[in-house]
C-alpha cells in the first residue's frame, strides 16, 4: 500500500474540516495534534481551504494533511501548491483522477457502487471513499462489494459518528473513517478548540481500542 495510505490507515479516523477563516487553522491544528490525531482533510468548500492547508503544513510539518471535496483539476493544483499530501473527491471524476495520477499525488475518489469501483480499478486505485456511507447501505454494502472486488479498500465517510465508528473500524476492508463530529464548522467558528481537542482524544482512544 502507498505510504500515505498507510498513514491514513494508522490514523484510523480522519477529521473532515470545513474552515472559513485561515486565522483558525493553527489553533485547529493544535487541537487535533493535541488530541492525538495528527491528520486533517481540509475540504474545498470555502475560500480558506488552500491557505489553511498551507498553514497546517507549515506549523505542523509531521501532520498528514489532505484536500477534500476536490471537484476540478484546478483545485488539485491549488491543493498541491499548498502542500496537500492526498486528494479526496465525493464522486468518481475520471479527469480529476487521471490528473492526480499524472501529478503523482494520492487520490481517493468517491465510489458507492460496483461500476464506480470498476472505474477505480482501471486507474489502479487502491482505496476508494465510500460515500455517503450510511445512506448508501453502510457496512452491509461494503462487505457485499468486497466479495467480487477483494483488492479494494475503503475509507468510509458520510453519516459516521461516535455511535457507529467502532463498527466500521472493525471491518478489515476499511482503512479509515472520515467524519466531522470531532471538529465541525460550528465549533471551529466558535473557537471551541478545547472541546475539539477533547473529542479528538476520544477518537484516538476509539482507534486504539479497536485496532490496538
Amino acid at each position: 500500500m502507498n505510504p500515505i495510505l498507510e498513514k491514513i490507515q494508522k490514523t484510523g479516523i480522519i477529521p473532515i474540516i470545513i474552515i472559513h477563516d485561515t486565522k483558525d487553522a493553527e489553533s485547529l491544528g493544535n487541537a487535533l495534534v493535541g488530541g492525538g490525531i495528527a491528520c486533517a482533510e481540509i475540504t474545498f468548500r470555502t475560500d480558506a481551504a488552500k491557505e489553511s492547508i498551507r498553514i497546517l503544513k507549515e506549523k505542523f510539518p509531521d501532520m498528514l494533511v489532505g484536500a477534500g471535496t476536490v471537484l476540478t483539476t484546478e483545485q488539485v493544483d491549488h491543493a498541491i501548491e499548498a502542500g496537500a499530501e492526498f486528494i479526496v473527491s465525493p464522486g468518481f471524476n475520471s479527469k480529476v483522477v487521471a490528473y492526480c495520477k499524472e501529478k503523482g499525488i494520492v487520490v481517493i475518489p468517491g465510489c458507492s457502487n460496483a461500476s464506480d469501483i470498476e472505474m477505480a480499478l482501471e486507474y489502479g486505485i487502491e482505496v476508494v471513499k465510500f460515500f455517503p456511507a450510511e445512506q448508501s447501505g453502510g457496512l452491509k454494502l461494503i462487505k457485499a462489494l468486497s466479495a467480487p472486488y477483494g483488492s479494494i479498500k475503503f475509507m468510509a465517510t458520510g453519516g459516521i459518528n461516535e455511535s457507529n465508528v467502532r463498527e466500521y473500524l472493525e471491518c478489515d476492508k476499511i482503512i479509515a473513517c472520515g467524519g466531522s463530529w470531532m471538529a465541525n464548522e460550528i465549533s471551529i467558528r466558535a473557537h471551541e478548540f478545547e472541546k475539539i481537542k477533547g473529542l479528538t482524544k476520544e477518537c484516538a482512544e476509539i482507534v486504539k481500542e479497536v485496532r490496538g
